[in-house]
C-alpha cells in the first residue's frame, strides 16, 4: 500500500530532539545547510565592500588621468565633468565589487564545503578537516591561476595559517561547548591508557 504524504513527511522530518542536537553537534552549533550559505554571504558582503572601495578609487585616478589633457573651462563644462565623474566612479566601484565578491564567495563556498565533506568523510570535526580544506582549496585556485612555483607555495602558506588559525577557533568553541574534538579525544584515550597500564603495573 502506498504511504501517504503525510507518513513520509512524518518518517523523514527530524523530531525536535534530533534537530537540537544537530545545532548541538555542528561547528560553531551552526548546521551545515545554514552555516554555509551564511559564509558565503558573509564573504560576498565583504568582498563587495572591500572591491567597491578599491573600484571606485582606481576608476576615479583612471577618469582624471584620461581626462588631464582637457579639463573643462566653464562653470557647465566642470558640472559635467563632475557628473561624468561620479558615473565613471560608481559604475568601477559597483564592477569591481561583485567581481570581488563573487570571487570571495565562490572560495568561501568551496572551503566550507570541502571541510565538511571531511568531516563526513574522517567521521570527527576538527581543525585537520578545516586545514586540509584549506590547503585543497588553495592548491585549486593556484592551478586555476596558474601561479608559479613560488606563488603556489605562497598561496599555500596562506592557506595553511588560515586553517591552523579557523580551525582553533572553531575548536576551542566545540570544548568550550562540551563536543568531542576528534585529536583531543585520541589524546585522552591514550593517556588513559597509559594510566591505566601504570596502575597495573604498580
Amino acid at each position: 500500500m502506498a504511504e501517504s504524504d503525510r507518513e513520509v513527511r512524518e518518517r523523514w522530518a527530524p523530531t525536535r530532539e534530533e534537530y537540537t542536537q544537530l545545532w548541538k553537534d555542528s561547528r560553531l552549533s551552526i548546521p551545515p545547510l545554514i552555516r554555509i550559505p551564511a559564509a558565503a554571504l558573509t564573504a560576498f558582503s565583504v568582498g563587495m565592500t572591500l572591491g567597491l572601495a578599491h573600484g571606485s578609487k582606481m576608476a576615479g585616478l583612471r577618469f582624471r588621468a584620461e581626462h588631464a589633457h582637457r579639463l573643462p573651462t566653464t562653470t557647465t563644462g566642470w558640472y559635467l565633468y563632475h557628473k561624468s565623474k561620479n558615473y565613471h566612479l560608481a559604475y568601477g566601484g559597483l564592477k569591481e565589487g561583485f567581481r570581488v565578491g563573487a570571487r570571495l564567495s565562490l572560495l568561501s563556498t568551496a572551503m566550507f564545503c570541502a571541510e565538511n565533506l571531511f568531516d563526513v568523510y574522517r567521521g570527527t570535526q576538527d581543525l585537520f578537516s578545516t586545514v586540509m580544506a584549506s590547503l585543497a582549496i588553495a592548491g585549486g585556485f593556484s592551478f586555476w591561476n596558474r601561479f608559479s612555483a613560488a606563488e603556489t607555495a605562497r598561496t599555500a602558506k596562506k592557506g595553511l595559517k588560515f586553517g591552523l588559525a579557523y580551525g582553533a577557533i572553531q575548536d576551542v568553541v566545540s570544548l568550550a561547548k562540551g563536543r568531542p574534538v576528534g585529536y583531543v579525544e585520541f589524546i585522552r584515550r591514550h593517556l588513559g591508557k597509559a594510566t591505566q597500564l601504570e596502575e597495573k603495573t604498580t
